[in-house]
């Protein structure tokens, strides 16, 4: 399907999108959003996945409700992480002429096929302009099973988790055009000892990028592997680039008992060099973990200032592939950190748990407030339905520009699905109200879009209209 038309058009020369903010400080002074976008899975594969809209206007008669589903062309995408054409940062991005926030990427995780939706005119009802087929990321940058995106300097910065011959590593970054979204090359141009991808960032003030590891795709793609997980196969390292060649300078091994270092959050602000990755779990304790990266001297190194422990469980309310250690892990797959730098959420995605902490300090987490919702042996009800057991738990966190909303969704991956809620998980979103100054959530009784509001599809991560805490970054202090 061609490109129809490129993000410039319809707006006047010079007129710049205001959804784009030149500082944090603008972005938490925005209107609320009004509307998010939603990635819907079909695990069996046998129907689209899809993108939903969801309406999060509390004034609106159709509030907490899904409003439209844009199904993609085929089946068996498995539709997991995707982001904006253009954020923020791309303000001060010599090759963005009039930047504009328009288009939604969406990866498909098993098809390695990339979707482009246009949110405009009718952001309500996007509709597909372009795929990428997987062949193209393939052929041109060496690729496939494209994983998270982010609007970055030289184009779209698309992580992949494996090589294009056979799925197997090294993965890593793939650029596209940010217009025409072409695949243009691999990011890296030495990668030196990188070869597991997952996550890709940046600090843009030190023209420094950031890259956590996962596993190639035959490690993930049919669920975890016991063997792969005890023996310490899976990634456990940090690395450090120079962001405008793709040289890899740094490699910061974590130790090899901490597996899967997933999600990245820097610090919003340009010019700080701090941020944190989570680590889903210890294979010597079960514990989960949060890291703190931060620049020491010329080089940076990291610290473990957030660990979670395992909860004890009768074998016979576990999983199969838990039922050996007696434990609940709290396996920690996703964190956020609010636009102003000073909150970090961790969800808990095994014992049911989100978690929100005071990082002013980012060296010294304080615990502010929890909430449980579903978990594999708790199953915690959402308080407007105490009735009804949730499956799944708190998975993608994310957080309103002003850090006032946090929204959460319940499915981490088709196969872990399975492996950790072999009965099967029935799709939730959950709105959560926070206090930006003091801490402390709750959850918003009247938002609970969940089971066949979402057509048998699972949902998977959350981008709100006009931006939020994960997708943006920012050029001004």
């Amino acid at each position: 399907m061609p490109h129809e038309h490129g993000p410039q058009e319809d707006r006047p020369s010079g007129h710049s999108d205001p959804s784009l903010y030149r500082t944090p400080a603008e972005a938490i002074a925005a209107p609320p959003e009004k509307l998010a976008y939603v990635a819907g899975f079909d695990r069996s594969a046998q129907r689209p996945d899809a993108l939903i809209t969801v309406d999060t206007d509390p004034a609106s008669p159709s509030y907490g409700r899904v409003l439209n589903f844009t199904d993609m062309p085929d089946v068996g995408d498995e539709l997991h992480h995707f982001g904006w054409n253009a954020c923020s940062s791309a303000l001060a991005h010599a090759c963005h002429d009039n930047p504009e926030r328009r288009y939604l990427l969406l990866p498909g995780l098993r098809s390695s096929r990339l979707h482009v939706l246009d949110t405009r005119p009718d952001p309500v009802r996007p509709r597909l302009v372009k795929t990428v087929a997987a062949e193209e990321l393939a052929a041109r940058a060496g690729y496939s099973r494209p994983h998270t995106l982010h609007c970055g300097p030289d184009g779209v910065f698309l992580s992949c988790l494996g090589a294009a011959a056979g799925g197997d590593g090294p993965g890593g970054v793939a650029l596209l055009d940010h217009t025409t979204f072409d695949v243009l090359r691999p990011w890296e141009t030495e990668r030196g000892s990188q070869n597991f991808s997952y996550d890709v960032w940046w600090h843009l003030g030190s023209n420094v990028g950031v890259t956590s590891e996962w596993g190639t795709p035959w490690m993930v793609e049919d669920g975890v592997v016991p063997e792969l997980l005890l023996g310490r196969k899976y990634g456990h390292a940090l690395h450090f680039w120079e962001l405008d060649t793709g040289r890899h300078l740094q490699r910061i091994d974590l130790g090899d008992q901490y597996q899967m270092v997933l999600e990245l959050r820097p610090a919003h602000d340009p010019q700080a060099e701090w941020g944190f990755a989570g680590v889903v779990t210890n294979v010597e304790d079960l514990s989960a973990s949060v890291w703190l990266w931060y620049r020491q001297g010329e080089a940076f190194t990291a610290r473990k200032v957030i660990e979670i422990p395992a909860e004890p469980a009768k074998a016979e309310d576990l999983p199969p592939v838990l039922q050996p250690f007696g434990a609940v892990p709290p396996l920690v797959t996703d964190i956020n950190l609010s636009v102003d730098d000073r909150w970090l959420y961790v969800s808990a995605w095994g014992t049911g748990e989100l978690l929100q902490y005071d990082v002013s300090d980012p060296f010294h987490p304080l615990l502010t407030a929890s909430v449980r919702l579903g978990g594999v042996t708790a199953r915690t009800p959402h308080p407007a339905e105490p009735g009804r057991p949730l499956s799944g738990a708190p998975q993608m966190v994310e957080i309103s520009r002003d850090g006032r909303r946090v929204y959460l969704t319940n499915s981490l991956y088709g196969a872990w699905d399975d492996q950790f809620y072999p009965d099967g998980i029935e799709p939730w979103i959950v709105k959560l109200d926070a206090d930006p100054e003091a801490g402390g959530m709750t959850v918003d009784r009247r938002f609970f879009p969940h089971g066949a509001e979402f057509r048998g599809l699972r949902v998977h991560q959350t981008h709100l209209a006009g931006g939020d805490a994960s997708s943006d970054s920012y050029c001004y202090r």
